[in-house]
């Protein structure tokens, strides 16, 4: 899993970057304190509105028509075309925005597989897209699909596609390089993610990124290698990456790193790794940033500088900063490839271009309006590219320091603003890691105080000489890549020690939109100029994003969140002052485990600081597989479960009759009575929670012989009953009788999207519309949440409550 790309760094690559490459020393761009006449006709205003008017694309819950974009464009181009108008310009060009932004959005919606096609057999045409993730069980790729046939009749369908090549009856699994052709069949499905409060949104992520689909390859024996594409700077990154890995010794810890910095290769990083660099906030250092580019760009200009050095009479040719420039621009362009043009690399390489071509004119442009125009360069070309978090991290990292620092001379000044720097970033982002990521680093700005320039003025320059002379095959490249080896592993040692304090990092609950704004507005204020009035009061505009804990529930009542967690189960239940976990999901011989992925986050989404208790149903992997992970998460939480040994958890057996109290809420175990044999579902534990308002039953995989067990078991009451449908709705459980006997006002059904087990079975489903029961589903409604009022049960939806036009 990715970690967030937190802030700070992103001081190095404004510092060097933009002032270095495309500041003063190029004479191209300059800070917004030096007066120079601006670029005629563009403020960085006019800049802001187009992406306001995407933002509010990018956020609708449904997308208008196309006639309606189009009409809404004209208007803004007449608008724009006016001269004596121009207190409309900026709303026309937010109005521009939108409808750009939303035509691009709906792009992407048509191009998705159609709904009729998912679980077909189909046979596709295209290119391995990236670098692959190979593993024992399965090889996972992007596919660049081109073409694709149903039997005889062509499709219309193109564009990205996420496959894995499973492994089957002991077959080897192909090697698959980047660039290769393949004929592949395939069966496939919408993009669909999970969806819960503070979890990873897949489908957006499949929406910024244009995958059209994902699935699994159907009949190896079918597939035909035809062939590979002429160029390939994915091929060139993973020979320099192999190379890496060939130099250093077997089981070497620096090695993943170094291929990560050097190429963008971040196959070999383990959970581990990703928990250091989120702890200590350097994972922008990891994951190639505009600071490595902007490296790459004053590399190309000192050497144009010692080239005109050595001949002067080459400036009699050319003066020395016009052949700087295009030389810079160039070289940033060749490591952005090896990066893989991410969008900090892009932005940077934007305003490098911005600089360059100002140079070329003879042009002055401000630092602002550099930014300004690359932005509005992205979002020219790729408007969705506004739905990733490093859209954000990056563009608005950069205008912060822009807007707060001033260039000074000397080495001095410049340590000086690299520590400034670091503290205003840390301040400047706050609000933004807290609404992406729900965490911030509080050892970040040290850690980077020493990464920053340990890492990109010294590590990886070394790093990238090493990887140059291995892939050439030159002598040296060993040598090379054992200095930077050692240089790393000392830096890492130093991050763990951060990463082991305390306090390292941080997690918040979900935020509000108007504790944002607020928290926003506060930076803002905190980062006046000198001066400027009341600048610690920004402080108190912080206040409601830092202090504000969601609304427990009263005295007597709870509440009860179903994650979405696919084919699985996991419950949250919390009243005033306890919370208990029931079920934490799977965890997948490939080594993704929801319940690190998605239960973990979503507990702290909503709050959770302390779990008071663990129960895992049973030892199925589906329920029990992501059990260490939230223990290792809450290592407080006490642990209660029928199947110690499956389970691998020293759980204290569940037994009908064991109940407690918390906060006037009972919870009792109802089943099972006996000790079961492990491995059968009706060994299940199963809970009822009963508060002043109502009750719910957590039934696990109980089938018809428990369900019978728990009808008898359950004691009468008044207060209406919530009902988690056991075993996900399988058509060996939901009886007639157990849901007669039980009569739930509502039923609550955690299942996979098209799981291959069909859950939850038709036959059951008709079952409880036939008795009147309104059943909800994960699959279809993401996470849900129950709570109880007078009335009764009430269930709202994750998906519902975030309603987002990618989620059609």
């Amino acid at each position: 899993m990715t970690p967030p790309t937190t802030s700070s760094g992103r001081v190095a690559a404004a510092v060097a970057a933009v002032r270095e490459v495309a500041g003063t020393r190029l004479r191209g761009i300059t800070h917004p304190s030096a007066r120079a006449p601006a670029a005629a006709g563009l403020h960085p205003v006019h800049a802001l509105a187009v992406l306001a008017g995407a933002l509010v694309a990018a956020l609708l819950p449904m997308l208008p028509s196309r006639p309606v974009l189009l009409l809404l464009a004209a208007i803004a181009v007449v608008l724009l075309a006016l001269p004596r108008v121009r207190l409309l310009r900026l709303p026309a060009l937010l109005v521009l925005g939108l409808a750009w932004t939303a035509w691009r959005a709906q792009g992407v919606l048509d191009a998705r597989l159609p709904q009729a096609l998912e679980g077909r057999d189909l046979v596709v045409v295209g290119a391995v897209a990236g670098l692959p993730e190979s593993a024992d069980a399965a090889t996972r790729f992007d596919f660049d699909l081109r073409e694709a046939r149903l039997g005889a009749s062509t499709l219309p369908l193109s564009g990205g596609v996420r496959l894995a090549w499973y492994r089957h009856s002991g077959a080897a699994l192909p090697r698959l390089a980047p660039c290769e052709r393949w004929r592949l069949t395939v069966r496939l499905k919408r993009p669909h993610g999970l969806v819960n409060p503070g979890g990873f949104d897949g489908e957006r992520h499949a929406a910024e990124r244009g995958i059209v689909a994902a699935g699994y390859v159907r009949d190896a024996r079918s597939a035909m290698r035809l062939g590979r594409d002429a160029v390939c700077v994915d091929r060139l990154r993973a020979r320099l990456s192999g190379a890496i890995a060939a130099a250093r010794p077997p089981g070497d810890a620096t090695a993943p790193l170094l291929q990560a910095l050097a190429v963008g290769d971040q196959r070999g990083l383990d959970a581990h790794v990703w928990d250091v660099l989120r702890a200590t906030g350097v994972g922008h250092l990891i994951a190639i940033s505009g600071l490595h580019v902007g490296l790459a760009a004053i590399a190309g200009a000192l050497a144009v500088r010692l080239l005109w050095w050595s001949w002067p009479a080459l400036a009699l040719r050319l003066p020395r900063r016009r052949a700087e420039a295009p030389v810079a621009l160039l070289a940033a362009t060749a490591y952005g490839a090896l990066a893989g043009f991410g969008l900090p690399t892009t932005r940077t390489l934007l305003m490098i271009a911005v600089g360059a071509l100002a140079i070329g004119l003879r042009r002055h442009v401000g630092a602002a309006q550099g930014l300004a125009l690359a932005l509005l360069a992205i979002l020219l070309r790729d408007p969705l590219a506004l739905l990733s978090a490093g859209f954000w991290l990056s563009f608005v990292g950069v205008a912060m320091l822009i807007f707060t620092l001033r260039p000074g001379r000397g080495l001095r000044a410049w340590l000086l603003e690299l520590g400034w720097a670091q503290a205003v970033m840390t301040l400047a982002l706050l609000p933004l890691t807290v609404a992406l990521f729900g965490q911030s680093s509080l050892a970040g700005p040290l850690a980077n105080a020493v990464a920053v320039p340990l890492m990109s003025f010294v590590i990886v320059p070394v790093d990238l000489l090493a990887a140059l002379l291995l892939g050439a095959g030159l002598p040296g490249g060993t040598t090379v890549l054992a200095l930077a080896a050692t240089l790393m592993r000392a830096q890492w040692q130093l991050l763990e020690h951060l990463a082991a304090w305390p306090l390292a990092q941080w997690y918040w609950p979900e935020p509000s939109a108007s504790a944002l704004a607020l928290a926003a507005l506060g930076v803002l204020w905190l980062l006046l100029p000198r001066g400027a009035p009341a600048r610690a009061l920004g402080v108190v505009l912080l206040l409601p994003l830092l202090l504000t804990r969601p609304p427990a529930p009263g005295r007597g009542d709870f509440e009860a969140s179903v994650l979405d967690v696919g084919q699985g189960l996991a419950v949250l239940v919390r009243t005033r002052d306890h919370a208990l976990l029931f079920d934490a999901g799977a965890r997948f011989p490939s080594g993704y485990d929801l319940g690190e992925a998605a239960v973990t986050p979503s507990l702290r989404a909503l709050g959770v600081r302390r779990l008071d208790l663990l129960v895992v149903s049973h030892g199925d992997n589906d329920h029990a597989g992501g059990a260490r992970a939230v223990q290792a998460a809450f290592p407080q939480a006490a642990l209660l479960g029928s199947e110690p040994r499956r389970s691998g958890l020293p759980l204290t057996l569940c037994r009908a009759g064991q109940s407690w109290q918390w906060d006037d809420v009972q919870v009792r175990v109802v089943h099972p009575a006996l000790a079961t044999p492990e491995g059968r579902n009706d060994g299940s534990c199963v809970l009822l929670i009963a508060g002043r308002r109502g009750r719910l039953l957590l039934s696990g995989d109980i089938e018809a012989r428990g369900e019978a067990a728990v009808a008898a078991a359950l004691p009468p009451a008044a207060t209406p009953l919530a009902l988690l449908v056991p075993h996900h709705g399988s058509r060996t459980s939901s009886g007639a009788g157990f849901l007669r006997a039980l009569a739930p006002r509502v039923a609550l059904v955690s299942a996979g999207y098209r799981s291959r087990f069909g859950h939850p079975h038709p036959r059951v489903v008709e079952r409880y519309h036939a008795l009147a029961i309104p059943l909800f589903n994960t699959a279809d409604a993401g996470a849900l949440r129950l709570t109880f009022a007078a009335d009764g049960p009430h269930v709202g939806s994750e998906r519902a409550r975030h309603r987002r036009w990618w989620r059609e």
